[in-house]
């Protein structure tokens, strides 16, 4: 295990890029509520509005659920601007089209940071990466390299990291905003109550590092600066 370094401190806006609904809420929304609660300005950008992820829901059902819940989730953690692009759910892939719309959304919000999603094929050994993540996070970064002024930090979230956000005052509102996504989870998973789901996936997401103190710890890797 490589010893993390501390995520960066000096900015003051961040953009959190990902494809589908209840992204930010499996991997950063920890980090995200304390970066907000010290004044830092985050934005999500989703790529889509999740209308073919609910088990037996019609699309044009699940998707303004599904943005809804997004929106109430992305507030918890103190985000109050959320765009959505409307790319076609379990369809997206690193077209010209996507990496144009993620240049264009950077240049126009003009973020210091740009986090993304791991873009590797396994999360771990027995654990694949979906492929829209994959397609969406490699869009990411062919925009990022093509921009002749892009943002001085681009991390993506993921295992092996290079960098950590400890988040043990976070942990409780980021369970809050992971279960706000109600619906979505009741059906992904009836068996389990849904905070109880959401507790589950926000401690996997934090671990406890020792470099920090064994601190609660939301890992990211630097892909470019």
């Amino acid at each position: 295990m490589a010893e993390l370094a501390p995520f960066p401190t000096e900015w003051d806006s961040a953009l959190v890029l990902v494809p589908h609904p209840d992204d930010p809420e499996y991997g950063v929304a920890a980090a995200v509520a304390k970066w907000t609660s010290s004044g830092k300005t985050v934005r999500y950008a989703l790529a889509c509005r999740g209308e073919v992820g609910i088990a037996g829901m019609a699309p044009e059902e699940a998707a303004p659920l599904r943005e809804a819940e997004q929106r109430r989730s992305a507030a918890i953690v103190g985000v109050g601007n959320v765009e959505f692009w409307d790319f076609p759910d379990s369809q997206i892939f690193d077209t010209p089209r996507l990496r144009d719309k993620i240049a264009a959304t950077i240049a126009d919000l003009r973020p210091d940071v740009v986090i993304t999603l791991y873009s590797g094929p396994e999360w771990a050994p027995g654990a694949p990466n979906q492929r829209d993540h994959i397609e969406f996070s490699k869009a990411v970064a062919g925009a990022i390299y093509s921009m002749s002024d892009p943002p001085r930090w681009f991390f993506e979230t993921g295992p092996d990291g290079t960098h950590g956000e400890t988040v043990d005052d976070f942990i409780e509102v980021a369970v809050e905003s992971l279960a706000a996504h109600h619906v979505y989870l009741s059906v992904y998973d009836p068996n389990t109550p849904v905070t109880e789901q959401a507790r589950q996936q926000v401690e996997r997401s934090t671990p406890p590092r020792p470099e920090f103190g064994g601190r609660r710890t939301v890992e990211f890797i630097l892909k470019s600066r």
